[in-house]
């Protein structure tokens, strides 16, 4: 396994959060105001918006993690720490999605900040 497939597989569980999260808005909200223009608000609740919020910061996490992957590629600097990170990284964030899902705050904020912190741990290193 490399950085970069670790990079996939973390592209493949943001889809499955935004597929989880379009169900259980389609499930609360009806398929018929998902396909409208949406000009009435109306909001997701319990799981489908927490769902949403870490869809949000997936993405956002994304956007840190997927430079920094490309960079260790790129400048051939990959090595056993920059796989390891990614690996924590990817780790860090399915277990930030479910227990975030679940509603379990501490444990969301300490895989955040393992994520997080293994995404440096790969900037550092392409520096």
């Amino acid at each position: 396994m490399t950085e970069t497939t670790l990079l996939a597989a973390y592209g493949l569980l943001v889809m499955l959060t935004i597929l989880l999260q379009v169900l259980g808005a389609t499930r609360q909200l009806s398929m018929g105001y998902l396909m409208s223009s949406r000009d009435e608000t109306r909001t997701t609740t319990g799981m489908t918006a927490r769902l949403g919020r870490a869809v949000d910061n997936s993405v956002v996490a994304m956007a840190l993690f997927a430079p920094a992957v490309l960079l260790v590629e790129m400048l051939g600097r990959n090595n056993n720490a920059t796989l390891l990170a990614a690996q924590v990284f990817l780790l860090a964030r399915i277990i930030y999605v479910i227990v975030y899902a679940l509603g379990v705050p501490t444990i969301r904020t300490l895989a955040w900040l393992a994520g997080y912190a293994a995404t440096a741990v790969l900037y550092f290193h392409a520096l």
